[in-house]
């Protein structure tokens, strides 16, 4: 039996908003949407923010998780950080929650499920390439920030998340990967997905540079009633 979205909103920002922002929106959304009044079976909240790192699990240790996020992330004495085990691979995603929006939704339907972006994200990409043994270059894209993860052999190579103004910064950052992991342009594939088509200049600019380029093929998406992978992280988290 095919899956199929019943309803899908979605509310853009012009720029990174603070925590209270978002619960404002959040709020307004609960308090305006008459689907958003039903009771519902399952509720599942991603956290999408810079605010994560990666542990290789044999290394993890649940009394480190300041330590692991404290050398590349800024973070407060006051945060709340968790971690996710990945389903497919020895990997421990750690991050911080927005707390404000996880009390939000606990009062509005109770107990939940909440997750990082990046642990939707690589569970997905490492589940569509379980039987590959070519090294793919997957690049997540959204309005203000990307994701590129490198696979081989069913294996993580690479993951890295980056905020991008411009084309040319995304660019930037998609060859100075390539560059820094010894990958060929001309040689390796580049699998676009997320909030991009064959129009837009993300993908141009990645077709100009790089020898092969493809969006994201529609059978990797989950909805029969929606073969763009736009909503990629979210619509892969049910």
């Amino acid at each position: 039996m095919d899956s199929k979205i019943e309803f899908l909103e979605s509310v853009n920002f012009d720029k990174k908003q603070t925590p209270q922002a978002l619960l404002d929106q959040l709020t307004h959304s609960f308090n305006s949407l008459e689907e958003l009044q039903k009771q519902f079976g399952k509720v599942t909240v991603i956290h999408d923010n810079e605010l994560a790192t990666l542990v290789p699990k044999p290394l993890f240790d649940e009394t480190n998780l300041v330590d692991y996020l404290k050398f590349n992330t800024k973070i407060l004495k006051t945060d709340f950080i968790t971690y996710d085990p990945l389903k497919i691979a020895d990997i421990v995603v750690v991050y911080v929650p927005l707390v404000n929006i996880n009390n939000f939704i606990f009062e509005r339907f109770g107990s939940f499920e909440y997750k990082h972006s990046a642990t939707i994200t690589l569970n997905r990409v490492l589940t569509l390439e379980k039987n590959s043994k070519s090294l793919k270059m997957y690049l997540n894209i959204e309005t203000s920030h990307f994701e590129i993860i490198v696979v081989e052999n069913n294996h993580l190579k690479f993951y890295n998340r980056f905020e991008y103004s411009t084309k040319e910064d995304f660019i930037y950052y998609l060859l100075f990967t390539a560059e820094q992991l010894q990958l060929n342009p001309e040689e390796f594939p580049a699998i676009l997905m997320g909030s991009v088509d064959e129009n837009d200049d993300l993908y141009q600019i990645a077709y100009k540079y790089v020898r092969h380029v493809s969006l994201l093929h529609e059978d990797a998406m989950l909805y029969s009633n929606d073969a763009s992978s736009k909503h990629f992280t979210l619509l892969n988290s049910l």
